[in-house]
């Protein structure tokens, strides 16, 4: 893969899949990435994905915003931090949801926009989901 300098020519899905595979890279568990572009006015694609600890959720978090400061991907916010239970980062027409495991399925981000298209990943980001 080409060396990524920027977001500006990437449309939100493959974004979407590059910030899955930065999630993987760092063991996040079941990493789903949603289209929401046409049912959701605030951003185009979402990327949820589960972490064991507060600090893995932390520690994915902390990977994603260095991969966006290495490949000048656009980043407006975070919020959730301090606990780590759901980190929410905010690339702007991307969300990342990173969940505690037993917290995810309370809030069912997947059920509350299953309307959205399923993006496909690649295999290491769907193998890294499982123990």
């Amino acid at each position: 893969m080409p060396e990524i300098t920027s977001d500006k020519n990437l449309d939100a899905v493959q974004k979407a899949v590059i910030v899955a595979g930065w999630l993987a890279e760092k063991k996040a568990r079941d990493i789903l990435a949603l289209d929401v572009a046409s049912i959701n006015p605030v951003c185009e694609a979402m990327v949820v994905a589960s972490a064991v600890s507060a600090r893995q959720a932390k520690a994915l978090a902390d990977h994603v915003l260095e991969q966006c400061g290495t490949h000048g991907f656009s980043y407006l916010g975070m919020e959730g931090y301090r606990h780590g239970q759901w980190v929410l980062l905010d690339l702007n027409d991307v969300m990342v949801h990173i969940f505690q495991e037993e917290l995810r399925p309370f809030y069912n981000i997947e059920g509350l926009w299953s309307e959205g298209q399923r993006i496909a990943l690649s295999a290491p980001a769907a193998d890294e989901t499982k123990p």
